[in-house]
């Protein structure tokens, strides 16, 4: 069933603990799953990468991606139904310069995908090793979901 409830698609985007991205060259299509953070207040999604590679050179060329997140709730037993709710969105990557971005990007990542953050975050805010990263915002401009009727959000 559609999912109409903007809080609930919201909810999905911060429970995931990855989104799949779909990229395009010249033609030809490549996907991607990446560890996420989605920022609620700015409807984006943050990701870290490395400085080169595949979907990076995808990325360069065309920064319009389609995208999935899915929470998995396996098969419903004894029925022939699978349990899931899933968001689908669009968007546009930017890759962050500013190291303010990146400090609130890591921050985003960091807490939506360890179960203590807090411990962990000092580690992750070292000015050096942020101005290395390479880093990106994906900024959604069209969402839609879709859930099993058994799933209750």
């Amino acid at each position: 069933m559609k999912i109409t409830d903007a809080n609930i698609l919201k909810k999905i985007l911060k429970s995931t603990k990855y989104v799949t991205i779909a990229l395009s060259m010249d033609n030809k299509p490549y996907l991607v799953s990446l560890s996420h953070g989605y920022d609620e207040k700015r409807n984006c999604i943050y990701f870290h990468c490395a400085g080169k590679g595949k979907k990076l050179d995808y990325l360069k060329s065309n920064n319009i991606v389609w995208g999935q997140a899915l929470l998995d709730h396996g098969y419903f037993e004894g029925k022939c139904d699978h349990l899931y709710a899933s968001v689908h969105f669009s968007g546009n990557i930017t890759f962050i310069e500013k190291l303010d971005e990146k400090r609130l990007a890591i921050k985003c990542m960091v807490r939506q995908l360890y179960k203590n953050p807090e411990t962990l975050l000092p580690e992750c805010l070292d000015p050096k090793e942020l101005s290395n990263l390479t880093m990106g915002r994906i900024d959604i401009n069209y969402i839609t979901g879709k859930k099993s009727k058994e799933i209750n959000m």
